[in-house]
């Protein structure tokens, strides 16, 4: 049986390079994400998603990198992470398109939980870094209560 995905498009008022920059760098990610993206981004390098002071609460491996235009990571819990089962994959597609960017993010091998998961967290994840990316600041409070 073949596990879902959750595709979610959107178009950016920045360039490819700040889009990159928004997922990659720790600093600006945590601004839009409340947790802050760490790795080297080389391929086969692992990656770490951390909230300040606190273990990391999702890592995986970087399986394709090619700045600003694609980044492709595995995405699990540390308990997960050698569980086939349990680990999802996430693509960031950038490509530019005159003065915007289109983002396309695909989580795909998702369980049936992932994807219900998934689909609330990531479009307050994307929209909070394109409002970051647009206007300079973040929404308060995304999530709404859930910092998923």
């Amino acid at each position: 049986m073949d596990k879902p995905s959750y595709v979610y498009v959107t178009y950016i008022l920045a360039t490819p390079e700040k889009v990159w920059e928004a997922i990659t760098d720790a600093e600006v990610s945590a601004r839009f994400w409340h947790r802050s993206n760490v790795s080297d981004w080389q391929v086969g390098s692992t990656w770490e998603h951390k909230f300040p002071g606190k273990p990391a609460d999702l890592v995986g491996k970087v399986l394709e990198a090619d700045p600003p235009s694609r980044l492709v990571m595995t995405w699990a819990g540390p308990a997960h992470v050698d569980n086939p089962d349990r680990v999802s994959v996430v693509a960031f597609d950038i490509k530019p398109m005159g003065e915007k960017t289109r983002l396309t993010m695909t989580h795909s091998k998702l369980t049936p939980q992932g994807l219900k998961d998934v689909s609330e967290a990531w479009p307050a994840v994307l929209s909070n870094m394109k409002t970051l990316l647009e206007t300079g600041d973040v929404i308060p409070d995304p999530f709404g209560g859930i910092h998923g």
